[in-house]
């Protein structure tokens, strides 16, 4: 609990005091709380405590380890007499700890402990330091606490399926055990007591009862007083894994046929909600760390406008996708940061395949790989994806993906072959659209029926 481990400032800011009570606590648990003088700070106590590393393997203790952290620090609130308590984002970027699934403890781990103990605690602030931190609890906070009716009904069909037990902790299925208490019932005795016994036989009868007794456990008569039920388990955790292992070599001798077509590695088991949640929250907190300002200029992906029912447009232009420039991690992370804030609602996908067969694209399994990252809210909230141009290996492509990806999200797919046809489901002055797609256009089309202004890039019908 010293100054290298703690807050940044707060040691500053407090005065040398606090350092010389935090040196005799002892430290701090992860999850545990302590509580020290404020010093010099404008409060009457601090509350110190220690948020969890966090890893895909275990995010299920981690999640509850910082619900401890939450609620130890209110307990200790109520136990100190005070009413009020200011809170940081425990989570840290240097213990990797996704910022959107750590919102959703913290303000449901308030949120339980509030509706036991309302009468003792006045005030929770919630204190975000950075403006990703300050939308991600603006959106959150009203699921967790409605203000009127229409924010309830909101609530109850937009928050996840886990929220956790009476204490906010994440539920562990496989960590149950349901146990029965044992029917009462009478054992009938042996027919023949141990006191009729010759004295001759006492030998015998010694070895005799255990013989007995593992012949009542043999038998039948037993198993009457055994429930099914008893300490049985949601689902064994070695036949799940069993079961997860099958799935994974059956799927990758499944997709060895498409492997061979030259559409790459599709195979692998689909991911749980869960799972999905956990890697496109990674992503994201990774995307909004780093500067990815060379792949924006490379004008691969970009926002449009709206369509013609007012969802907005995302962009994407193949030919701008240089495959030999471009580090493709990177340019997932640029991906995922741009559609964050479209697939919170329904949105429209435009493709330019205008001369994009020119240049080498990546292969079905990466396209898989992208899809799981940006998770299911993507394929709910996408309404179509307009193709300009479309080529007959591209329609191929997108026929294996509907037949071994995803037949939801590619079954959205709308082929365009003319720009006028495009502008009826896009207006055109919602695209920004690049010179050699009108040019491809007219050397596609021929030219019938159209003219095309250059320098306005306006498209009229032929006299």
């Amino acid at each position: 609990m010293d100054e290298v481990h703690s807050s940044q400032g707060l040691h500053a800011a407090a005065g040398p005091g606090l350092a010389e009570e935090c040196a005799t606590l002892g430290g701090c648990r992860t999850g545990m709380a302590k509580v020290t003088n404020a010093y010099d700070l404008p409060a009457r106590r601090v509350i110190h405590t220690v948020g969890p590393k966090y890893a895909v393997k275990y995010h299920s203790a981690a999640e509850n380890a910082l619900s401890h952290c939450y609620r130890s620090c209110l307990e200790l609130l109520i136990e100190n007499g005070l009413r009020s308590i200011a809170m940081g984002c425990i989570y840290t970027e240097a213990k990797n700890y996704p910022r959107e699934p750590a919102a959703h403890v913290a303000i449901r781990t308030v949120r339980r402990l509030l509706e036991k103990q309302k009468d003792k605690i006045t005030a929770v602030v919630f204190c975000t330091s950075t403006s990703s931190d300050t939308e991600i609890y603006k959106r959150l906070l009203p699921l967790y606490l409605p203000r009127d009716k229409h924010e309830e009904a909101v609530a109850i069909s937009k928050l996840p399926a886990d929220v956790g037990d009476e204490n906010g902790e994440t539920i562990n299925h496989e960590r149950k055990i349901r146990i029965k208490p044992l029917p009462k019932k009478v054992i009938p005795k042996p027919s023949q007591s141990p006191a009729e016994v010759p004295a001759s036989d006492v030998g015998l009868v010694q070895r005799s009862v255990p013989v007995q007794i593992l012949e009542y456990r043999n038998s039948s008569y037993l198993d009457t007083y055994l429930d099914p039920a008893f300490m049985s388990l949601m689902k064994d955790p070695d036949q799940r894994r069993q079961e997860q292992w099958e799935k994974t070599a059956q799927a990758q001798g499944g997709w060895n046929c498409a492997k061979m077509l030259g559409f790459g590695d599709i195979g692998g088991p689909p991911l749980s909600a869960a799972e999905e949640y956990s890697l496109h929250s990674r992503y994201l907190a990774k995307a909004n760390s780093l500067n990815l300002s060379e792949i924006a200029e490379m004008k691969i992906l970009y926002r449009g406008g709206v369509d013609s029912e007012g969802r907005p447009v995302m962009v994407v232009v193949g030919a701008h996708f240089l495959l030999r420039c471009l580090e493709l991690e990177r340019f997932i992370l640029y991906v995922v940061k741009e559609f964050e804030p479209l697939i919170q609602k329904p949105y429209t996908i435009v493709y330019f395949h205008s001369a994009a067969s020119l240049q080498v694209q990546p292969d079905l399994g990466w396209m898989r790989r992208l899809q799981q990252i940006l998770g299911r809210k993507h394929q709910r909230n996408l309404h179509a994806i307009y193709v300009l141009h479309p080529t007959f290996h591209l329609k191929t492509a997108i026929f294996a993906l509907q037949m071994f990806v995803d037949k939801v999200v590619w079954k959205k797919v709308v082929y365009v072959d003319r720009l006028l046809q495009l502008f009826k489901y896009v207006p055109r002055e919602q695209l920004t659209i690049p010179d050699f797609v009108f040019q491809h256009d007219i050397e596609v089309n021929g030219g019938k029926g159209l003219i095309v202004d250059p320098r306005t890039k306006y498209i009229y019908h032929r006299p």
